[in-house]
């Protein structure tokens, strides 16, 4: 092959520009396939041979970067999906423990029946739409049942793949469970089991993929990613600024929840016959302190995450800030529902400070991106205050009994946690995680950022339309769905079975193993 190579010419090429090649260091395979394509002196192959070699080196990295973004995602599903366990045990610690079997099976329930109502309609709802559509603001409506991510996470050919694969799916699936569990917390202790699933299916197919369409997709009405209007959202021409979803999860379950605490009314004897409120405290505070640090950790995920690619220097610096912001805040809300707490009941108060940490979760997740570290030391200290006050409106003044405080923890700390990042949202970091929007790039000169560092305030009043729309659509759905259930008599078990416990009226086992006699 040598001898041939270099004594005879092959295509365009002569012999001695082929001995140049091989002197030059091309392999001999790759000699024959420039000459073969037409190169004839000996510069021209060497400048194909390098733009060949550079597309390769591109097209390897473009594969090495999506498959980092894939795996990326998947880590931080995995983390979010870990949180499941987090809300089992903080729900489980917070009830009386006639009921603790029950609620632990519903926090299991919540991942099956999500996990299949959000395959068959919710990504559907939230993310779908027909390639060369234009799609709506309102509601996806294209690949239910996984049908077109089944064909584009097969084909090698597709470009699809990138948006719309199995990685992706799962992402937001994790997402959905999350908001779902929210709600089972605020009507333990008397909530029928049939009513439960039924809710929960509801929720994940269509209430919050609804909502995620809105804020998240790119055709949303609601969206910053939502570019249809001359390269800028509809909304105040910045859309709704909710990276990790204060708005979108947290107060579409926060809202649901209070719907339904609500309409299934009180358990038995929280309420005096004056009207004073009779203490309910939960059975293990041990639990809340494992179920707060399950959480803590799976937000590590839940917030970095949201940021769906790393595999950038750019991507590399908003998630860490992301990472740093979550931290922050909910070390601060700890502190701060510490202190609160002290001042106020002279007591060093356990679940208050576990509360107190989840609050500044919640309230950071929507401007983790775009705010500094000490502006979320700020979030999560008012967040613990703002939880402390909704959470005695709502059981003192509203007379609605939420025995794990669902609707002022996802609820009101989360409609706090949408507005706060239209006060304090860093220009620098606006254009740098929204920059790939026309508002997102010229967001410094047009001034769209955080209030407090001079905005103009389009991104706190878009967040204001995301709250009023959010707490529209929450309270509408799952208020008239709650309703329709209890008039037929399926929403709320009887005194009796409440009285004894869910453990005992629905037979739950534990799966303990029974000790037999040797």
């Amino acid at each position: 092959m040598s001898t041939s190579l270099t004594a005879t010419d092959i295509g365009s090429c002569n012999a001695a520009t082929i001995l140049s090649l091989l002197q030059y260091g091309i392999q001999k395979n790759d000699i024959q396939t420039l000459c073969e394509d037409g190169c004839r002196s000996y510069q021209d192959c060497v400048n194909a041979y390098l733009l060949s070699q550079t597309a390769a080196a591109n097209a390897k990295a473009s594969e090495v970067s999506e498959s980092l973004d894939v795996a990326f995602m998947l880590y931080n599903s995995y983390l979010v999906f870990m949180m499941q366990l987090g809300f089992a045990v903080l729900c489980a610690g917070s009830l009386r423990s006639k009921n603790c079997m029950n609620i632990l099976l519903k926090n299991v329930l919540d991942s099956c029946v999500g996990a299949i109502g959000f395959y068959l309609f919710g990504y559907a709802f939230a993310y779908g739409l027909k390639p060369n559509d234009d799609g709506n603001g309102f509601i996806g409506n294209w690949n239910f049942a996984l049908s077109y991510t089944t064909k584009v996470s097969h084909d090698d050919d597709s470009d699809g793949f990138s948006k719309f694969g199995w990685h992706n799916f799962f992402f937001q699936w994790s997402f959905c469970a999350a908001a779902t569990t929210i709600l089972s917390g605020a009507v333990a202790e008397r909530c029928n089991f049939a009513a439960y699933l039924l809710y929960s299916f509801f929720l994940s197919s269509f209430v919050y993929p609804v909502v995620v369409h809105w804020v998240w997709s790119s055709q949303g009405w609601l969206s910053a990613f939502n570019t249809d209007h001359d390269g800028n959202a509809s909304i105040l021409r910045v859309g709704a600024v909710d990276f990790a979803g204060s708005g979108v999860v947290h107060m579409t379950g926060g809202f649901a929840s209070l719907m339904g605490a609500w309409i299934i009314g009180p358990r038995v004897g929280r309420f005096a016959a004056d009207g004073s409120v009779n203490e309910m405290k939960g059975h293990s505070a041990t639990l809340v302190v494992m179920g707060t640090f399950l959480l803590w950790f799976g937000w590590f995920g839940f917030n970095p995450g949201s940021n769906l690619v790393i595999a950038s220097t750019t991507a590399t610096r908003i998630v860490s800030r992301v990472a740093v912001c979550t931290a922050m805040s909910g070390g601060a809300g700890g502190v701060g529902m510490l202190l609160y707490k002290y001042v106020t009941t002279r007591s060093w108060d356990t679940v208050g400070t576990c509360n107190g940490v989840l609050a500044g979760l919640v309230a950071v997740t929507s401007g983790c991106a775009v705010i500094e570290p000490w502006a979320a030391i700020i979030c999560g200290l008012v967040a613990a205050v703002i939880f402390c006050i909704v959470d005695h409106f709502t059981l003192y003044v509203l007379k609605v009994d939420d025995p794990v405080s669902a609707f002022p923890l996802h609820g009101g700390v989360g409609m706090f946690g949408v507005l706060f990042t239209g006060l304090l949202a860093q220009a620098d970091y606006v254009s740098e995680v929204y920059g790939s929007t026309e508002w997102g790039s010229t967001a410094k000169s047009g001034k769209r950022y955080g209030i407090l560092y001079g905005g103009h305030g389009q991104i706190l009043l878009a967040n204001f339309v995301e709250v009023l729309s959010i707490i529209g659509w929450s309270c509408f759905m799952m208020g008239t769905f709650f309703f329709i259930l209890n008039k037929i008599g399926l929403l709320r078990v009887s005194v009796d079975a409440e009285l004894a416990g869910l453990d005992i009226t629905n037979r739950l086992k534990s799966g303990e193993v029974t000790p037999h006699a040797s």
